[in-house]
C-alpha cells in the first residue's frame, strides 16, 4: 500500500489521526530506494499511523495542513538530494529539470527545502508536536558548515531550520526509537544518531571548534571538520558539541549498523515500486525508470572518495543482505504486473563490494587516518568476489528473469586486486550484466589530483583498461567503458586537464560524455579544500573559483 496522502485514504484504512505525518521535496515514490518511503514503511512496519506529503505548496496551508497534525512529530526531508544541489548546477545556474519531480520539470522543490517546510509547519500548526529533520540535506549540515551556493559557511542547519531534532545517517532504527520515546513522553536525548540543541555542554563529549571560530579562521574549520569526520563511525566516535550561538549543537554518537536481519526486514518491505497515482496526472517520474526494479545488496562504502559523502552519511562499513533475502525480493519482482524480466540493477553504492569487508571494522571500528583502498588496498581487506559471482549467478537463473545489469559504478582496482576471483568476475559482468558499456569512474588520469580524490593511480585504471579489452577479445565481445571524469576539481588547473586529454586519447581512444564540473557539497573533504584552499593537511592549494573558467577546463575534453 502507499501510505495515505489525503483524509481520503485515511478514511479507507479506518485513521482518524495520524502519528506521524513526514514531508518530503521529491515526488513520492514508494520505493527502497527513496529513504522516505522507507522510513515511512519502517515506522508503518512497527504499528505507527503514518501519511505524506509530497511537495507542499509553500504559498497556503492547503497541502500541509490536508492531513491534520500528527499525534507525535513530525518528520521533514529534502528529498534524496539536498535542495541546493537539486535546483543548482556546478555553476550556479538553475536546473530546469528534476528527475525526482512527476512530469520532470523543476518547478516544485524550494531552495533549502527543510529550513522552508520546517517554517512552513511552524506558520499553520503554533506550538506543535516536535519537528524532526531527516535525508542527505539534513544530515549533512548538521554542524558548521560552507554553503557554497551563498560563499559562506553556515551555522548547522538545526539552528537556522529552529526544527527540534535532527536524524542523520540512514535512520530506520533511530526513528524507530524516537517515536517509541516521544509517545511515553520519555526524554529522547541519549538516543543514537540524532542532533538537538541545548544551553549545557554534556559530559564526555568532545568539542568541535564553535560557529564563531571557524567563520572567520580557515584553519580553525579544518581543525572543525577533520574531528567531526574521525567521529563518524558507530564502533568508535564519540559524542560532539559545537557551540553555534549562545546554545550548543548536540551530536549524540552515530546510530549502530543494521545486522544483516534488520536490513533484510527493511528491504522486504511492502514497497508499491511505483509513485503515487495522485503525482502521476502531472506526468511520470524519471528517476522511477532506473530504480523501479533495481535492487540493492548492502550498504555501505569504504572507497573514501574525497568529493562523496556516503562514507558519512551510510558509513564505511559494509553491512551485506543475505543471498535468500536478495533472491525473495527478485522473485517478487518478477510478479509486479509491469515486470518485463529486466533487473535494471543490482548493488549498492559501490556493487562489487557486496561480501568483501574487513572485520576488524566490527570490533574497532574504521581506521582514523587510514584508508582501504589507498593509496593501495589495504592488506587486511580480504578481496574476493566469490559471494557477488555465486549471487549473480543464482539472480539470473531464476525464472523470468531475462537479464540483470549492474548499473552501480565497481572498483576497478578491486577486480585487480582479487588475484583468485578478479578475472572471473569480469568475466561474468562482461558476458551476463551489462549491456555494451561498462560503467567506471577513473575520475582524472594526473596522479596528484588523484591523490586529492582519495582515487587509485592513473596507472591501476590502465591496467584495467587492459585486462577489460582483452577479456572482451577472449570473450569474442566488442563491449566499451563508459567513463566519468571531474574537471575544476580543487588542485586541477587548465595544464592538467590538457593531460588528462592526452591520457584520454592515448588510453581509451574515445571521447567521453561523462563530465561533471566539481560541485562543493557540504561535509566532504573535497569541499574543505574547495573552500580553504588547502589539502587537509594545510599545504597551499590552487582552485579554480571562476565559473568561466570552469567551463573552460570542461570543454578541454568535449570539444
Amino acid at each position: 500500500m502507499f501510505l495515505p496522502s489525503s483524509q481520503k485514504e485515511m478514511r479507507a484504512l479506518g485513521w482518524d489521526v495520524l502519528d506521524i505525518i513526514l514531508i518530503t521535496g521529491d515526488t513520492y515514490v514508494d520505493s527502497p530506494y527513496i529513504g522516505v518511503a522507507v522510513i515511512g514503511k519502517t515506522l508503518l512496519a512497527s504499528g505507527y499511523r503514518v501519511g505524506i506529503i509530497s511537495q507542499p505548496d509553500i504559498k497556503s496551508d492547503r497541502d500541509i495542513s490536508r492531513l491534520g497534525e500528527p499525534m507525535l512529530f513530525w518528520g521533514v526531508t529534502s528529498g534524496c538530494m539536498d535542495s541546493m544541489i537539486a535546483n543548482y548546477t556546478a555553476t550556479t545556474k538553475r536546473r530546469k529539470s528534476d528527475d525526482l519531480t512527476a512530469g520532470g520539470r523543476n518547478i516544485k522543490r524550494p531552495d533549502r527545502a527543510v529550513i522552508v517546510y520546517t517554517n512552513l509547519i511552524r506558520r499553520y500548526f503554533k506550538n506543535t508536536k516536535p519537528i524532526i529533520l531527516g535525508g542527505m540535506e539534513a544530515s549533512l549540515r548538521r554542524i558548521s558548515h560552507y554553503d557554497y551556493w551563498s560563499d559562506s559557511v553556515r551555522r548547522s542547519i538545526l539552528f537556522d531550520s529552529k526544527a527540534d531534532i535532527l536524524v542523520y545517517g540512514m535512520g530506520e532504527e533511530t526513528v524507530i526509537e524516537l517515536a517509541g520515546l516521544i509517545r511515553k513522553g520519555a526524554p529522547v536525548s541519549d538516543v543514537r544518531g540524532i542532533c538537538y540543541i541545548s544551553r549545557e555542554k554534556p559530559e564526555g563529549f568532545s568539542a568541535l571548534p564553535s560557529h564563531s571560530d571557524v567563520v572567520p579562521d580557515k584553519g580553525a574549520f579544518r581543525e572543525m571538520f577533520q574531528k567531526f569526520y574521525d567521529n563518524s563511525d558507530p564502533v568508535s566516535a564519540n559524542g560532539l558539541f559545537q557551540k553555534q550561538d549562545t546554545r550548543y549543537l548536540i551530536q549524540n554518537p552515530p546510530q549502530v549498523l543494521p545486522t544483516t536481519e534488520e536490513l533484510d526486514n527493511i528491504y522486504e518491505l511492502d514497497y508499491e515500486r511505483n509513485a503515487h497515482p495522485d503525482s502521476l496526472k502531472d506526468g511520470p517520474v524519471p528517476a522511477l525508470e532506473t530504480i523501479r526494479f533495481a535492487v540493492t545488496t548492502h550498504r555501505g562504502c569504504y572507497g573514501e572518495c574525497n568529493f562523496c559523502a556516503i562514507a558519512i552519511h551510510q558509513g564505511r562499513t559494509i553491512i551485506d543482505r543475505s543471498e535468500a533475502s536478495i533472491v525473495r525480493e527478485v522473485e517478487g519482482l518478477t510478479n509486479h504486473p509491469q515486470f518485463k524480466g529486466i533487473i535494471q540493477d543490482v548493488g549498492g553504492p559501490t556493487a562489487n563490494m557486496y561480501g568483501m569487508d574487513c572485520e576488524r571494522k566490527k570490533v574497532r571500528g574504521a581506521c582514523t587516518r587510514k584508508r582501504c583502498l589507498t593509496p593501495s588496498v589495504c592488506k587486511h581487506l580480504p578481496v574476493s568476489h566469490s559471494r557477488q559471482i555465486g549471487l549473480l549467478k543464482r539472480l539470473r537463473q531464476l525464472p523470468g528473469v531475462k537479464k540483470l545489469f549492474i548499473g552501480s559504478g565497481i572498483r576497478h582496482d578491486l577486480i585487480l586486486q582479487d588475484k583468485i576471483y578478479g578475472q572471473r568476475y569480469l568475466e561474468e559482468i562482461i558476458m551476463h550484466h551489462i549491456s555494451g558499456q561498462l560503467k567506471t569512474a577513473p575520475e582524472h588520469s594526473e596522479d596528484h589530483i588523484l591523490s586529492l580524490m582519495g582515487k587509485p593511480r592513473a596507472k591501476t585504471f590502465e591496467q584495467f583498461v587492459s585486462l577489460y579489452q582483452k577479456t572482451n577479445r577472449a570473450l569474442k565481445k566488442k563491449q566499451f567503458l563508459t567513463c566519468y571524469f571531474i574537471a575544476a576539481y580543487p588542485g586541477c588547473t587548465v595544464e592538467d586537464m590538457d593531460r588528462l586529454r592526452d591520457f584520454i586519447g592515448r588510453v581509451l581512444k574515445f571521447r567521453p560524455e561523462q563530465i561533471q564540473i566539481f560541485t562543493p557539497t557540504p561535509s566532504s573533504f573535497a569541499t574543505l579544500m574547495y573552500y580553504t584552499e588547502e589539502t587537509p593537511a594545510g599545504k597551499r592549494l590552487f582552485v579554480e573559483k571562476n565559473n568561466r573558467k570552469k567551463e573552460m577546463q570542461k570543454r578541454k575534453l568535449v570539444l
